[in-house]
């Protein structure tokens, strides 16, 4: 296909995530006023887009407590500093099996969630975007399987596109971009939708750019995407997503490296990002331009 750069791109910053990596790290935020912090701190450097979750504030565990995600909402819709809220509906739906000989019953770190439980942090909080894991896949871990069965996907994001929250779908394979656009046929999200395409991690689409033009291709033309990778090569897949024509994702959540022995924070990350955008040619736009584009309104504080 030929080259079709972006030259208004969008940067998103992932602050925490759910993965093991608050102990890695110093900068990883942990309790929602530090989610929050970080999160303003990205947006001053140049993320239009903030992607949240929480933690236990005392031992960095994921949770899915609703009441942290308001407060982290709330913190970030009153700061000075303006960007387009996007919350994880991802947890919920966590199985993790017993020994091979043995998987049942569940092992710990299970957590399986009905539908409105899984997105009722955003019925309470009603970000702009939400995200909508879009299959389901084995993870890194032994036996660790993410689970989102097409009922659940149909029941999570009929919920968004009723509260109006705009569904950001998570892609991570071919196969997630093949369902994801049977449900904007089926009318369960609305189009042109907006998807991450989510590279190098195991054992979903590997980040070769081989399989991420796989992944580009398959995302419809009036779509938008942005993409990301793991760790080291997550400033590389900046320039490829921008070169491919879509927008960006870097953040504590997917990489807590600046450079060798040099453990970053959410800001320098985005400003590594703001510059390799400039330097390919193309603009950083803001979260006005964002919400133009995405047809996306701003909630004020509640």
């Amino acid at each position: 296909m030929p080259l079709e750069m972006n030259r208004e791109v969008f940067i998103t910053c992932a602050v925490t995530g759910s993965g093991a990596t608050q102990d890695r790290s110093p900068h990883v935020p942990r309790s929602p006023r530090e989610i929050a912090d970080s999160a303003i701190a990205a947006a001053k450097a140049g993320a239009a887009v903030v992607h949240c979750h929480v933690r236990d504030p005392e031992t960095g565990a994921p949770s899915r407590d609703p009441m942290m995600f308001r407060e982290v909402t709330d913190r970030i819709r009153d700061a000075d500093t303006d960007v387009v809220l996007n919350l994880t509906a991802g947890m919920g739906g966590d199985m993790v099996f017993g020994p091979v000989e043995a998987p049942l019953p569940l092992g710990n770190g299970t957590d399986m969630a009905g539908a409105t439980e899984r997105v009722a942090h955003v019925a309470e909080c009603r970000p702009e975007i939400c995200t909508l894991d879009c299959g389901t896949m084995n993870f890194a871990e032994a036996d660790y399987v993410m689970t989102n069965t097409p009922g659940m996907l149909r029941a999570m994001g009929g919920m968004m596109t009723d509260l109006g929250v705009l569904p950001e779908i998570e892609a991570f394979d071919t196969g997630h971009l093949w369902f994801a656009k049977q449900l904007v046929e089926e009318g369960v999200l609305k189009g042109p939708a907006l998807v991450q395409l989510c590279m190098g991690v195991p054992w979903g689409a590997p980040d070769d750019l081989n399989t991420f033009m796989a992944m580009v291709n398959n995302v419809p033309d009036d779509w938008t995407f942005s993409a990301f990778s793991l760790g080291r090569n997550q400033m590389a897949y900046v320039a490829a997503a921008v070169l491919a024509g879509g927008n960006v994702r870097v953040g504590l959540e997917d990489n807590l490296w600046l450079g060798k022995g040099q453990l970053a924070t959410n800001e320098q990350l985005v400003e590594r990002a703001v510059g390799i955008i400039e330097g390919l040619g193309a603009r950083v736009i803001g979260p006005d331009a964002v919400r133009a584009k995405l047809g996306l309104t701003k909630r004020a504080p509640v």
